[in-house]
């Protein structure tokens, strides 16, 4: 066994972050807010193309703040991306809402477009919003989706907490929603350790969540408040590390897709197929997938086990929202009764390690292991 673990997808340090967190030690500003949040929050802003940014403690709680924007209460429904992590559509329960499940399309994986007018169609009772998932860095077909919300004038929260840099359109994710949501955590394509963002071009938007991330102090001179608030804000040394991390985000990219395309290559010859794309989008490849042809006899436990034998990371694919015990009573959008695109990708699918940090021959190493599970 290698004693050197590989992992799926683990942080990576350039020592340049390390400047903004001596600078909050050297002003004493350690605690919540901050110049390094505040530039954070503009350069990130910046980056992806946005009017406005609140930096938060965690991707869920910006997703969280803007289900609250959109009036999510007791019974109100919220059409959600079935094929995700449980962070996406959780908020929604924090306000007693009622998420449906919308399945997805083949092409990227996402939630489908066709589904979702469906979903519309179905019900009398218009929901309060949709959300989005961009799966494993990989746009959906954010521009149709958009124009279906527009249509029935209901807000789209985009969840791009696995998507930072991906551009669909040659536009980047996190820009299509009303509201969209970043993620930092430790294993996603930079990080703050943890962490997320709230992006929206309506400022007055951006301003309640702050209000909201900061427990919703009343501007009184004694402690007043009005509305139930949320310890939600980002610590100054964690938009540090974000800052620091920031500038290095195209390289991270680069990286990930170099692996991605190593990885199409070295297994073109297996009865596999990668995580597919839309042609007219560049996803971050956050994370290398790979789907197992239906008739193989080989099963994805099968390779994560003998991966794991050589100390080698690699997750299953999320397991859909509907098969989740916890929403097992939600509405499921599907195309007929024979068709789960979700359940299928699940049973089939398999993440593989996708570390910047890997090298050429470790990768080659974790494609040799792979060829000889299917020999």
């Amino acid at each position: 066994m290698n004693n050197k673990r590989i992992y799926l997808s683990s942080p990576t340090m350039h020592g340049l972050e390390m400047r903004y967190i001596q600078e909050a030690f050297d002003t004493n500003w350690v605690a919540p807010l901050g110049k390094n949040v505040d530039e954070f929050e503009r350069e990130m802003a910046s980056y992806i193309g946005i009017g406005h940014a609140a930096a938060l403690n965690s991707g869920t709680a910006a997703l969280h703040l803007a289900v609250k924007l959109c009036d999510v209460r007791a019974g109100d429904l919220v059409f959600c991306s079935d094929l995700t992590f449980s962070a996406t559509i959780n908020p929604v329960s924090y306000e007693r809402g009622v998420q449906v499940l919308i399945d997805s399309e083949e092409e990227s994986w996402n939630m489908d477009p066709d589904l979702l007018e469906k979903a519309f169609n179905t019900y009398k009772i218009k929901p309060k919003a949709v959300i989005v998932a961009n799966l494993y860095g990989t746009p959906a077909k954010l521009d149709q989706i958009a124009e279906i919300c527009k249509h029935y004038d209901v807000p789209l929260i985009e969840d791009a907490a696995e998507s930072l840099g991906a551009t669909y359109n040659k536009r980047q994710t996190g820009t299509f929603g009303t509201y969209n949501a970043l993620s930092f955590n430790g294993n996603k394509i930079i990080t703050t350790s943890g962490g997320g963002m709230f992006l929206s071009d309506n400022e007055e938007a951006v301003k309640k969540v702050r209000f909201w991330a900061t427990q919703a102090r009343d501007p009184a001179p004694h402690y007043q408040h009005s509305e139930i608030g949320y310890n939600y804000r980002m610590s100054n040394i964690v938009a540090g590390i974000g800052r620091g991390q920031l500038l290095y985000l195209d390289e991270h990219i680069r990286r990930k897709k170099e692996i991605y395309n190593t990885y199409k290559d070295g297994l073109q010859d297996l009865p596999v197929t990668m995580n597919p794309y839309l042609t007219n989008s560049e996803p971050n490849h956050w994370l290398s997938c790979v789907l197992i042809d239906k008739k193989e006899k080989t099963s994805y436990q099968e390779i994560m086990q003998k991966l794991e034998e050589h100390n080698i990371e690699s997750r299953p694919i999320w397991k859909p929202m509907h098969m989740q015990p916890v929403f097992k009573d939600r509405d499921y959008i599907t195309k007929d009764s024979s068709t789960d695109r979700g359940k299928d990708i699940f049973s089939r699918g398999l993440c593989l390690p996708s570390d910047i940090k890997m090298t050429e021959e470790e990768q080659k190493n974790v494609i040799s292991i792979i060829k000889g599970c299917f020999a």
